[in-house]
């Protein structure tokens, strides 16, 4: 496993897990990102990621995307 932010832009790959705390996890969960979910990172911008998650793009800082472990 390793962070969202280590993947190349146009991979797609699957969510394993999300670290941090509940208000985290929460938020990041509403946004779509569940474990076993495919996204892809479409580029990075000014400390930004964004990503295309169930359909949606969604822009998320590089803290949170760090928080996103993939495999």
């Amino acid at each position: 496993m390793m962070p969202l932010t280590m993947t190349t832009p146009g991979t797609q790959v699957t969510v394993s897990t999300i670290k941090g705390k509940d208000d985290t996890k929460r938020f990041l969960e509403t946004l779509g990102f569940v474990t076993g979910t495919q996204v892809m990172v479409i580029s990075e911008l000014g400390g930004n990621v964004i990503v295309n998650v169930k359909e949606a793009r969604v822009a998320i800082s590089k803290a949170m995307a760090s928080r996103i472990l993939i495999h």
